[in-house]
């Protein structure tokens, strides 16, 4: 048995670019993968599925090849929207408000940029979501 892919540079260096910007948010190893959190809040984690090693986490994203996938969380109503829009959200198993997304070819890292900053401020407290001027702010 092989141990898990890690996620790779670039996607991370994306996603700390838009985690950056959030107040007080802050980046730590998770079990597996990376989190970003907002006072002790995880509000994005990504890691790299190996359907070997992260059952749950192949299960919920329909895969049975490695894949890197952020999870996050999201309002319901657009929650329900995302997930009828098929690839490349998923709904894990666990927690009402949390989506997932397969970062593969394709992603469209302005709407990254806007899930994380929503789930951002879902978590964070709202003196600190009031000084979020991000991508959730501009639409």
């Amino acid at each position: 048995m092989t141990a898990p892919a890690d996620v790779p540079p670039e996607l991370l260096d994306r996603l700390r670019a838009i985690c950056r910007e959030l107040p007080e948010s802050y980046e730590e190893p998770a079990w597996v993968g990376v989190r970003w959190r907002v006072r002790k809040r995880t509000f994005a984690h990504v890691l790299a599925v190996d359907p070997d090693h992260q059952a749950a986490y192949a299960r919920a994203a329909a895969t049975d090849e490695p894949t890197c996938v952020l999870t996050f969380r999201s309002p319901a109503d657009e929650l329900h929207a995302l997930m009828a829009s098929g690839h490349p959200f998923f709904k894990p198993e666990w927690g009402a408000d949390v989506l997932g997304m397969a970062l593969d070819e394709g992603v469209d890292w302005s709407e990254v940029g806007e899930l994380l900053t929503e789930s951002y401020c879902l978590l964070a407290p709202k003196k600190l979501a009031a000084l979020v001027t991000g991508p959730a702010e501009r639409s």
